[in-house]
């Protein structure tokens, strides 16, 4: 008896260590499941998704350096021919950069507030040149952050429950991840206003705004997804053709006018001049009911925000992305050591009373010196791309 049991002691033992291991391969696929990002290979196609469902896809630092070199390593890769970008929850595809995590950082002096808008700039600008057809489905909220990681490939998918918008003057920032590149380049001055007042396009207006490339039924994406990914060896313009016959088939909202399509006369001549001071000048001669609305929001945005942004803008509109980034990112530690990204951060996520104290709380008080110092170049600290 006791020479059985002995005899089974080294089989017992095999068991459980493979009890250990089975375990631990549970724990790790538990593990990617539960991480904030996921990067597969599937096909051809190289497929990041942002999994913070929770906090509505929201970007983080970890979650910037692991799709970073995983994009840099695919752009390398022979056998990789697309990539594809999604966010999981059917609510957003990402609806910004962790704001509360920099702003805690920023109050006791931390240097993730270098280190989220370095890392940050720098993928964007990997998006900018990836080599690899880049394909963002940008299905829900998109909205800062989450503009910054689709904006700059190749194709951007929207579907009826895209919501695009860059709020950040609302909170003592600017609409950075580039958009001093890109909102400049849409059409007439809708991208001027889009920055100033953090209007927020929906659905099919994303398309028309000229934001995304295709628009797509939000219950097709899966397909179009499987379609992507069984290409074989594609090039730009096959991946193209499929985008194309999946937005031919897609009839939502077809007949609708673009929603700015009868302010955009009035856009145009207000958002085009030269201050901020003028434009609400301009806004308050034009009086109308359009002019008083976008007069209220303005009023509500940081004074310090409006100028910089303004001035970001006319500036980005002659600038390469990489000039741009470059700016931004001076533009970012200003606003980390000034008051009102923080106050405004208070204002509206986290005590969300909704009224924010600016200083300084008219736009006359914020300086042509004041704004030029935002600007200067910052030596051995500027962004390296």
């Amino acid at each position: 008896m006791a020479g059985r049991v002995l005899r089974a002691l080294p089989r017992l033992k095999t068991v459980n260590r493979l009890q250990v291991i089975l375990q631990h391969l549970k724990m790790s696929n538990q593990t990617d499941s539960t991480a904030e990002v996921l990067l597969e290979k599937r096909g051809g196609a190289g497929i990041i998704t942002l999994n913070r469902p929770k906090a509505l896809n929201a970007l983080n630092l970890p979650m910037i350096q692991q799709i970073y070199p995983q994009l840099k390593m695919w752009e390398q890769d022979p056998e990789t021919f697309l990539i594809i970008i999604k966010g999981t929850g059917g609510k957003a595809f990402c609806a910004g950069g962790d704001i509360r995590a920099i702003t805690e950082a920023g109050k006791v002096g931390d240097k993730l507030v270098q280190e989220f808008f370095k890392e940050e700039y720098r993928l964007n600008n990997a998006i900018g040149t990836c080599k690899k057809p880049y394909v963002a489905l940008i299905d829900g909220i998109t909205m800062g952050g989450g503009v910054g990681l689709s904006i700059h490939g190749h194709f951007r998918v929207a579907t009826e429950k895209t919501l695009f918008a860059m709020p950040e003057t609302a909170i003592g920032l600017f609409p950075d991840v580039g958009g001093g590149y890109f909102l400049p380049r849409l059409s007439g001055r809708v991208g001027y206003y889009l920055g100033l007042t953090g209007y927020r396009l929906k659905g099919r207006d994303v398309l028309k705004a000229g934001i995304a490339t295709h628009f797509v039924e939000s219950e097709k994406l899966p397909a179009l997804e499987k379609d992507l990914i069984a290409l074989k060896s594609p090039s730009k313009e096959n991946i193209a053709d499929l985008l194309n016959s999946y937005h031919k088939k897609c009839t939502v909202d077809q007949e609708k006018k673009f929603v700015l399509d009868e302010h955009m006369e009035k856009i145009n001549s207000l958002f085009s001049a030269n201050s901020m001071e003028e434009i609400v000048k301009k806004l308050k001669q034009d009086g109308s009911p359009f002019a008083i609305k976008q007069l209220e929001t303005i009023n509500k945005m940081s004074p310090t925000s409006l100028k910089l942004t303004l001035r970001q803008l006319r500036e980005g509109a002659s600038m390469s992305l990489q000039e741009v980034l470059r700016m931004e990112y001076r533009l970012s530690q200003a606003c980390m050591k000034g008051q009102d990204f923080y106050e405004g951060v208070r204002a509206v996520l986290i005590d969300k009373d909704q009224s924010p104290k600016w200083k300084p709380p008219a736009l006359e008080e914020v300086s042509d010196e004041f704004v030029d110092n935002c600007f200067k170049p910052l030596g051995n600290d500027d962004l390296k791309l």
